[in-house]
């Protein structure tokens, strides 16, 4: 059973940057494409970025373009999101999930195969 680990959340002032990590049991992670997605209370779940499998391909939202980087590392089975210039607005619970296929284009959160219980991120103003 994949198990999909989320941490680097917390509560942060506006401007400032977090990374957060999601770590994937397993040894077949090199195989999965990966995305990360938030969701405010009171919200509808947003899609935040998706990452091929080699981390060669990505995908961001327009709200998050230019500040937020997603990335991977296939030796330590994690993907990770560098939240820079971070702003209230960004105040969500961050999931991580992945899609059982090398690719994923776009950001279709329906695609998702598994996800992680997510961590929390506070940006103050």
């Amino acid at each position: 059973q994949v198990q999909l680990v989320e941490s680097g959340g917390g509560l942060v002032q506006a401007g400032d940057s977090l990374r957060l990590s999601c770590v994937v049991s397993g040894r077949t992670f090199s195989r999965y494409a990966m995305g990360w997605f938030r969701q405010a209370p009171g919200r509808q779940r947003e899609s935040v970025a998706t990452i091929n499998w080699s981390g060669g391909s990505q995908y961001y939202a327009d709200s998050v373009q230019g500040r937020f980087t997603i990335s991977r590392d296939n030796a330590k089975n994690t993907v990770y999101l560098q939240c820079n210039s971070l702003k209230p607005e960004d105040t969500a619970v961050y999931y991580c999930a992945a899609k059982y296929d090398y690719t994923w284009p776009g950001l279709d959160a329906d695609a998702a195969d598994r996800w992680g219980q997510g961590t929390q991120v506070t940006v103050s103003s």
